[in-house]
């Protein structure tokens, strides 16, 4: 039996959720949103299911979200299974002509159709694109020794501006056209990264395994709510950053030199991570910002009266 009670309760809760929410949608209505994509949300059905729904989400809000992904575990599964070696150094994958074939196959052919398929699933909202298409990405040969792995030399934002004007959320694999004229594998981090300054994007989000950045990672209560990007710097330079997670605010520190106003590193194994940390003053991860003035703008907020200034004692 149910008792109405229990669902006031509820349902206040609720209302009070949405109510938190609505200066944060105001700002971003329009603005465009990149959401690196990856790690263990990508490899669990459920989870990517669950992410899908939550950018969807996003798009009904007003935003423009902007899905770019990697592959590496099911990168290596097809490489294992086709019988090639599967090498890394330093961290970044040995790709040969024939593993650059099973990248393509992998990135493009299975897992960038499964994720447009996910989003498709709320209705025709997605569209797939690599790197390559229309020459988004352009890309160089990083080291001898790495084969196939590319370094971004060029973006030309032009597609994928025309897709986000015709009102669909494009996800990109990260295989970029080669000077060359053959295809580079390149860092989604680093793709994702160049891609929202090329785009002037709003945010970026970098889904990941971990809650944000812990100043102590062996110690839960020092997660970092928010920093700015010298306090970001100084972090890295002075070696106080775990190695799994420089990479990531590398690539934090990378899209704000060039212009994005924000980064937020989200857990993406977390139901609805991406809502709490852009939809609520707590939030949820970690966000990065240049400085006051590109954190929140009580400007932006003005027309919510005593809301706002309550808002920014918070995020």
């Amino acid at each position: 039996m149910k008792y109405a009670k229990d669902r006031i309760m509820k349902s206040s809760h609720t209302g009070e959720v949405l109510t938190e929410a609505l200066p944060w949608i105001k700002i971003a209505t329009g603005k465009t949103v990149v959401i690196k994509y990856g790690g263990a949300a990508m490899v669990d059905t459920k989870l990517r299911d669950a992410v899908m729904s939550d950018i969807v989400m996003l798009k009904i809000m007003g935003m423009n979200p902007v899905i770019v992904h990697g592959g590496g575990a099911a990168i290596s599964e097809n490489m294992e299974r086709f019988g090639l070696p599967v090498e890394f150094k330093n961290g970044q994958r040995v790709t040969t002509d024939e593993a650059m074939d099973i990248v393509k196959m992998t990135l493009i052919g299975k897992v960038n159709e499964e994720l447009v398929l996910a989003v498709n699933a709320h209705g025709n909202l997605a569209v797939g694109v690599n790197g390559a298409d229309a020459g988004t990405l352009t890309a160089v040969q990083k080291s001898a020794d790495l084969g196939r792995v590319g370094t971004v030399t060029d973006v030309d934002p032009t597609y994928i501006q025309a897709l986000i004007a015709a009102d669909y959320i494009p996800i990109v694999a990260t295989v970029a056209k080669g000077e060359d004229g053959g295809s580079y594998n390149v860092n989604a981090d680093a793709a994702a990264s160049a891609l929202a300054a090329a785009l002037g994007a709003h945010k970026i989000i970098y889904l990941t395994d971990v809650d944000g950045f812990y100043e102590d990672f062996s110690d839960k209560d020092s997660l970092v709510s928010q920093m700015s990007l010298a306090e970001t710097r100084a972090m890295l330079a002075e070696g106080k950053v775990s190695k799994g997670m420089i990479p990531k605010l590398q690539s934090c520190v990378a899209s704000l030199e060039a212009g994005v106003p924000r980064a937020h590193i989200v857990n993406g194994t977390k139901p609805h991570s991406i809502l709490i940390e852009l939809l609520t003053t707590g939030g949820s991860g970690t966000l990065i910002h240049e400085d006051e003035s590109s954190h929140v703008s009580l400007d932006d907020m003005a027309p919510l009266g005593n809301l706002a200034s309550r808002l920014t004692e918070n995020r």
